[in-house]
């Protein structure tokens, strides 16, 4: 976590106490420390170049999933552009980024349309 993240979660209008000081709701908040309620298959992508979410926190629940033996994919980038926006439609990888995402989706919800390639999704991102 960054230190502009702990300085926002530890903000009166937020949780108000650090981690160190309110562990306990740290945990109640935490997707690792909450992988044992998962009962939908997850896809997790992430970016080592996110300022945002720290590559370690997703591998920290990649491996939580995994010890409770949750259904879930997971994917992790290195460096691609845009950080935290890394699956936005402005360049090809993100589109590609983004057809699994829908492909993943589409597994579970059935849409009436399925995207089968990059030209789909930009097709339907820029209408």
């Amino acid at each position: 976590m960054t230190q502009s993240y702990r300085n926002l979660y530890s903000a009166d209008y937020h949780i108000g106490k650090t981690a160190a000081q309110n562990l306990a709701e740290y945990r109640r908040r935490s997707p690792a420390w909450q992988a044992h309620k998962l009962k939908t298959p997850l896809l997790i992508h992430t970016n080592t170049n996110d300022e945002d979410v720290n590559v370690l926190e997703v591998e920290h629940l990649i491996k939580s999933l995994k010890a409770e033996g949750k259904d879930f994919e997971y994917e992790i980038y290195k460096d691609v552009p845009g950080g935290h926006s890394f699956d936005r439609l402005d360049n090809k990888k993100a589109r590609s980024i983004r057809l699994k995402i829908y492909k993943f989706l589409g597994q579970y919800l059935n849409p009436p349309k399925q995207f089968k390639s990059i030209k789909d999704v930009t097709k339907a991102g820029y209408r």
